[in-house]
């Protein structure tokens, strides 16, 4: 019964891996964008309910975090479109919420839903520095990764079964899936951890995005210094718990830096 699972497995994933058209990388996407969608619009609202929201109308915070977003998503959205992708955003409903929360964490759900906690706050310290984790962790969401993790989640666990038949057997476990591939993990379980090729993608695309939106791609280096100053040689904070060493991003953020700055008009420059 094992080796026909492990046939099965291997079989899912050849017939569901394709060719990302913004890395150009092959990925396991057993889901279709639209199911994924449909799910983290569900999952979004759900956790919104759940958790205090910080409002626009009475902190400056969460207005950055607003006006960041809108000049992320903006950005991405003309990229694509040059890029003749536009169809790749199809569902596109953008979001952009500060949760109060001590927790230095923030993630980016496909359909561009996006979380940041007030706890990520002390350590990135001022609006650039926030816009290339936004700009990261929206990356991560265009180029399928949480997808991708949540994919091979399914195969290892569930046996590579439709999204439509998993929820209705095993909910819970999908859930679980679902909420770990897109970071998640100290609320829904532990949070499936992306490869290096994911990383290297959300680093590099999520510091172009953030060079478009107007921020100077600059600040991701004194940003992980920070990083690193605050994990204290234990635990790193919880945005960076599933990625490389600091000094790891450091050094393939500093080669990336020169076709970064290319992109980079700062805001109120035409």
């Amino acid at each position: 019964m094992n080796r026909i699972l492990c046939i099965l497995a291997v079989a899912v994933q050849l017939v569901a891996c394709s060719k990302n058209p913004i890395t150009g990388r092959n990925q396991l996407t057993l889901f279709s964008e639209a199911e994924i969608q449909t799910m983290a619009t569900q999952e979004y609202q759900t956790f919104l309910t759940k958790n205090k929201v910080v409002s626009t109308t009475v902190s400056k915070d969460a207005e950055m975090v607003r006006r960041i977003g809108t000049r992320i998503s903006t950005a991405v959205t003309n990229y694509f479109t040059e890029k003749g992708l536009k169809n790749e955003l199809a569902g596109y409903k953008w979001e952009y919420n500060l949760v109060d929360s001590k927790e230095a964490n923030a993630w980016c759900m496909p359909g561009g839903k996006i979380v940041v906690y007030t706890g990520l706050l002390p350590i990135t310290q001022n609006e650039a520095a926030l816009a290339v984790v936004m700009g990261h962790e929206v990356a991560h969401a265009i180029a399928k990764h949480g997808n991708e993790r949540m994919s091979q989640g399914m195969v290892q666990e569930l046996g590579g079964v439709a999204l439509s038949v998993a929820l209705a057997s095993k909910p819970a476990e999908t859930q679980n899936l679902f909420m770990g591939a897109y970071g998640l993990g100290t609320t829904y379980g532990a949070i499936l951890p992306f490869s290096r090729s994911n990383e290297l993608e959300a680093d590099k695309y999520g510091l172009f995005f953030c060079a478009m939106a107007g921020y100077n791609p600059q600040e991701a280096i004194p940003l992980w210094e920070r990083m690193a100053a605050a994990s204290g040689g234990n635990a790193p904070p919880e945005f960076a718990s599933t990625h490389p060493a600091e000094a790891t991003r450091i050094e393939k953020l500093k080669q990336l830096m020169p076709e970064a700055l290319k992109y980079y008009k700062p805001i109120g420059t035409k």
